[in-house]
């Protein structure tokens, strides 16, 4: 088998659309196999009615749990030929890893892992891009009840040292390009003993693929309780230097109210994720993989090392995707393919967004491009999906990021914990206990006390409530900006500015200045065919100060190329304030 063979997928290949190999028709599904039910994590009324939901909700979480075999196993054992992965290849074609191949491959690697000295708590790196071996890796990772480390495909040799030298890895699950980075740090990461390639062996790597052949089958997971640590993901980086956030099994069952309502209550028949975030992003690998395998949902993967809005169209159409994760940073730039629902057979079922706020513009655009509405969620790394939207109940209003999810307690409160009344722009906080709470920052005490007022998990974001419920997502306590006596969050100015058909981004900062302590600064990429200006300048900020006011429009623009982004394609404003 060649190395390019393996890298895709141990399987042979499928036909180009996964529906070429007829299936019978399932029903909607409930989150467990028939004649394999292990209970809900939450009990819930059977209403539409959001606010008898919300009073009603009470979460089960089981005391034992594993991620692992919650995902791999329980379809496995109900209907090993299930789809769980399909996997498209630059020419089109598409590899399917079943439930009962991702339960034997998983279990193999946990036992090639553990003769390799991997044991429990250990922290296991997995630096790829989507592809059948992301969920064989973690699936393994948490049956052996080691921790997961996930990691950009896109990080660099510096961000890449700090992350396994500070999390002290001793494993790591990459391909080639990886290896690559990895040999140039060796010296930086001593902890970091076994490396396996999904490209075969390759120096110090070894085959990834070879492993698993050479393993047993039927590996015996470690009974994990749901409050065990299972997953570390690093945070972006907005605000200082990357924390890992360190979860527990249980994180995936309380991610499932923010995936159902916001996907119009999913699952059901026939559906089909993707998204094209990163799976070692909290929003690819929680927002999307691992529910949908929980839920027994195929996910789409393809590699990519830059989002194309045609190809993602293209994608959408001939996969026939039915449920979609896209950030907003994706859509905007979707924004710029020409008549999408003429050209493309899309057939979406839901579509949700989050990272960032949506904005009423590319809300709008999304209604009519997709054919239907965007729902939007929030989150952070350490407790996420903990708002959002529900169209499919009526739970939707312009300018909102919508209510508390089913669940979890979300406050809007000031710096000292107390209230803010109706209105009053404060910290978006969550109120511990939670099981998508994280348990703490990883080797950082100080920093996880930091965190909370009380029992309020405070997020560093700043939003208000109106007197429906909703939440309206105003910017990070470092964004919001401060001019002339009145605070302006970047969101509502970088929505007009996307409405000039001269802008294809923009972001919005506050920049010191001695009258008005500060004033609006707008950085711009212009879209294809429009030149940076003066007169263009002029123009943009002519249209903002008209659609919105004296003191928000911007007062400075400076055009761009591109705008710094994370690898979660959230707009770093700390380094254009810097700039500013």
């Amino acid at each position: 088998m060649s190395a390019a063979s393996r890298s895709r997928s141990p399987t042979a290949r499928r036909p180009r659309r996964p529906e070429d190999r007829p299936r019978p028709e399932r029903p909607a599904l409930t989150g467990a196999p028939p004649g394999f039910e292990t209970g809900r994590p939450f009990r819930r009324p059977d209403t539409r009615d959001f606010d008898a939901l919300s009073a009603g909700f009470h979460w089960t979480i089981p005391a034992r749990y594993n991620i692992g075999t919650d995902v791999a196993d329980r379809w496995a054992a109900a209907d090993p030929d299930r789809p769980a992965i399909h996997e498209v290849a630059e020419d089109g074609t598409v590899a399917t890893l079943t439930f009962g191949e991702l339960r034997d491959r998983s279990d193999r690697l946990a036992a090639a892992l553990r003769a390799r000295g991997i044991g429990v708590g250990d922290r296991v790196a997995v630096l790829l891009q989507q592809g059948i071996a992301v969920p064989i890796a973690h699936c393994a990772i948490y049956k052996l009840g080691a921790i997961a480390l996930p990691l950009a495909s896109v990080f660099g040799t510096e961000a890449l040292a700090f992350r396994l030298a500070d999390s002290g890895a001793r494993a790591l699950v990459t391909g080639a390009a990886g290896a690559t980075k990895v040999r140039a740090i060796r010296a930086d990461v001593p902890a970091l003993e076994t490396i396996l390639s999904i490209h075969g062996p390759d120096g110090p790597a070894e085959g990834f693929w070879e492993a698993i052949a050479a393993a047993p089958p039927g590996f015996a997971a470690v009974e994990t309780s749901a409050d065990d640590p299972a997953l570390m993901i690093y945070t972006s980086g907005t605000t200082g230097p990357p924390k890992g956030a360190l979860h527990a099994h249980r994180v995936l069952l309380g991610h499932l109210p923010g995936i159902e309502l916001p996907h119009g209550l999913f699952p059901q028949a026939r559906d089909r994720f993707w998204t094209p975030a990163d799976w070692a992003w909290a929003g690819g690998l929680l927002n999307c993989l691992l529910p949908s395998l929980h839920h027994g949902i195929a996910v789409v993967a393809r590699k990519s090392d830059k989002f194309d809005p045609e190809a993602a169209f293209r994608l959408l159409a001939d996969l026939r995707i039915r449920n979609a994760f896209i950030p907003p940073t994706a859509l905007r730039m979707m924004r710029n393919v020409v008549r999408p629902r003429a050209r493309f057979a899309v057939a979406l079922r839901s579509v949700c967004s989050a990272g960032e706020a949506l904005g009423a513009e590319t809300a709008a655009w999304g209604r009519e491009a997709l054919g239907l509405p965007i729902d939007e969620a929030y989150g952070q790394t350490e407790c996420n999906l903990v708002i959002g939207t529900a169209s499919a109940l009526g739970i939707m209003k312009p300018g909102a990021t919508g209510r508390p999810i089913p669940g979890h307690r979300v406050g809007i409160v000031r710096f000292d914990g107390s209230a803010c009344e109706t209105g009053e722009i404060g910290q978006i906080a969550v109120r511990r206990p939670d099981p998508v709470m994280f348990l703490g920052y990883w080797n950082n005490a100080a920093g996880t006390a930091a965190k909370f007022r009380g029992d309020w998990m405070t997020t560093g974001d700043q939003a208000l409530r109106d007197e429906e419920g909703f939440i309206a997502f105003v910017g990070r306590d470092d964004d919001v900006i401060t001019s002339s006596g009145y605070r302006i969050g970047p969101g509502e100015i970088e929505d007009c500015l996307l409405r000039h058909p001269a802008v294809s981004n923009a972001a919005a900062i506050g920049k010191p200045d001695a009258l008005r302590t500060e004033i609006v600064k707008a950085f711009v990429v212009p879209r294809a065919g429009y030149e940076p200006s003066d007169a263009l300048a002029a123009d943009i900020q002519a249209f903002v100060r008209e659609r919105l006011s004296a003191h928000e429009y911007p007062r400075e623009i400076a055009f761009r190329p591109h705008l710094p982004m994370t690898t979660t394609g959230k707009i770093i404003r700390r380094i254009l304030r810097a700039e500013a």
